[in-house]
């Protein structure tokens, strides 16, 4: 009897161990599913209508077909991009949840007192867009086609002249053309480029620093005439607009534009995010896109993207002191 009960204990929790290892087999195997397989979160830092919302969704669309699934755009302004920032941050790590930013969140490291992350350390850059700059406007209809003509009318104004803004490149751009120049002009922040449109078309503002986006749309329109843009040399997507440099003011800021995810993000999910950003910036239909709204096509690897978000974010802190801007609270 003793050796039949040992025998009857050893089948049952053989049959134990063996339901339990079965299921355990399951669990892994329903977690272990290829990439991807859910909808895939595309979180942006600017209200819907902005150039950033705008890329974002041409490249969410591209996306959606190589990857199988939906692609939802997120928008989460204010706060400098903050708020779009420390959500991502803070998201679970499985490539489901991208961030629209490149040099845009390297931004907000010296622009706010208290960033809610290190960019540098919480993000990966999975891929690279396009590299582009911001632009000086004033309204089509003023006399004022360089960048001289725009400093000897702010000079006359004195403190009663005024600029808008809608994004961190814009105020950069903005208050080191002031500090360059000389000028007491004021800064007007929007909440976006196009909510500074109707106030610099009446006069209620003297000039703008605006997204390429908005910019170009506008002076196709009849509606702006681009005086200049922030990058360091003319960009080959449109040759016939002068860098601020070329115009007597000495700055480089070049923008670029990137998909980021949270730094636990395995590798292979960042080489695939990039392989398909890859496949869509090398597209014909992306390179005009691209083109259209003041970018150049950049590609990068993964790596190379990451030591740029370091350089940027030093290089922001800089260009912020220079500029004389105090971070907000």
């Amino acid at each position: 009897m003793s050796c039949s009960l040992t025998r009857g204990m050893r089948f049952g929790c053989s049959s134990l161990l063996a339901v339990a290892v079965a299921f355990s087999a399951s669990c892994i195997s329903a977690l272990a599913q290829p990439y991807p397989s859910q909808d895939i979160h595309y979180v942006v830092g600017y209200p819907p209508g902005s150039g950033a919302d705008v890329l974002a969704r041409f490249f969410a669309e591209k996306l959606r077909t190589l990857a199988g699934q939906t692609v939802v755009i997120d928008n989460k302004p204010g706060a400098q991009n903050a708020i779009a920032t420390q959500y991502v941050a803070r998201a679970k790590p499985d490539g489901y949840t991208l961030l629209g930013a490149g040099s845009g969140a390297a931004s907000a490291m010296h622009l706010l007192v208290k960033p809610p992350v290190d960019v540098t350390t919480a993000f990966q850059v999975a891929a690279t867009m396009g590299r582009q700059g911001f632009m000086v406007v004033v309204d089509a209809s003023k006399p004022i086609h360089t960048i001289a003509d725009l400093t000897a009318a702010m000079k006359a104004k004195g403190s009663a002249g005024s600029y808008a803004s809608a994004a961190p490149n814009g105020t950069v751009v903005g208050e080191f053309y002031k500090k360059s120049a000389g000028l007491k002009t004021v800064q007007v922040n929007y909440r976006t480029s196009n909510d500074s449109l109707n106030d610099l078309m009446s006069g209620a503002v003297d000039f703008a620093v605006l997204d390429p986006v908005v910019s170009l749309t506008q002076q196709r329109n009849g509606k702006l005439r681009i005086l200049a843009i922030s990058t360091g040399e003319r960009l080959q997507a449109m040759p016939e607009i002068p860098t601020l440099t070329e115009q007597g003011i000495p700055l480089d800021l070049t923008g670029w534009t990137a998909v980021t995810v949270p730094a636990a993000t395995p590798r292979p999910i960042v080489d695939k995010l990039n392989g398909w950003f890859r496949e869509i910036v090398s597209t014909p239909e992306a390179r005009q896109f691209l083109n259209d709204a003041g970018s150049d096509p950049f590609m990068t690897s993964p790596d190379e993207a990451q030591a740029l978000l370091v350089k940027t974010t030093k290089e922001w802190g800089e260009l912020i002191k220079i500029a004389n801007i105090k971070p907000q609270g």
